[in-house]
């Protein structure tokens, strides 16, 4: 069951990081100032969720492992 609930974190981390690459393509691109601040917005947000399905990915595989 665990390993379900792992694949879709997994699913939605790929998701996060194909975000994370979009957000750094719209930086590269010459935005104004108002959306710079917005991408750097979306950015930490998104890094913040990366780091909560990291977390949850850890637990579920050392707790599959024990």
């Amino acid at each position: 069951m665990s390993d379900l609930i792992i694949e879709k974190l997994q699913e939605q981390r790929a998701v996060f990081l194909n975000s994370l690459k979009q957000l750094d393509f719209q930086l590269a691109i010459d935005p104004t100032e108002d959306e710079i601040i917005e991408i750097e917005k979306m950015k930490i947000s998104t890094i913040e969720e990366l780091k909560k399905i990291e977390q949850e990915i850890a637990y579920l595989s050392s707790k599959d492992s024990s």
